[in-house]
């Protein structure tokens, strides 16, 4: 069984926003780094810290709730886009605003991760690796 880190690390979000978790640990990779790096600076999550206390770094997300007292996550929807079996590329051009300009989707372009808007406006195209909002 093929195993996809990057939907692990997402479903992790997911699952710990639902749960009204404070904070989720997935296994440290550089693009999940760079996935954490975008939440927080598009404001869905508090922040990040690597933890290398032990044998393998771990990436630990502090996730946000926009009602705190009722647990209500500032992500509502964070869902994968491109799969291993499955890759879906867009040019620049047919990236449209994910839920009318609400949310984002992260691509993988030849200029390191970024969300669409940003994508669209350096006319850069790539893989759509999720969509968040």
């Amino acid at each position: 069984m093929h195993t996809d880190p990057i939907a692990d690390l997402l479903t992790r979000i997911r699952n710990g926003g639902r749960a009204g978790l404070t904070a989720i640990d997935a296994p440290m990779s550089k693009i999940k780094l760079e996935i954490a790096k975008i939440l927080q600076s598009e404001g869905l999550i508090k922040g990040f810290d690597v933890l290398k206390d032990e044998k393998f770094p771990r990436l630990r997300v502090h996730l946000k709730y926009d009602d705190v007292k009722n647990k209500k996550p500032a992500i509502t929807y964070i869902q994968r886009v491109s799969k291993p079996g499955l890759r879906i590329y867009k040019k620049s051009a047919s990236l449209k605003p994910v839920l009318r300009g609400q949310g984002i989707a992260i691509v993988s372009t030849s200029h390191g991760l970024m969300v669409d808007k940003d994508a669209r406006k350096g006319h850069i195209g790539g893989e759509v690796v999720c969509e968040v909002w």
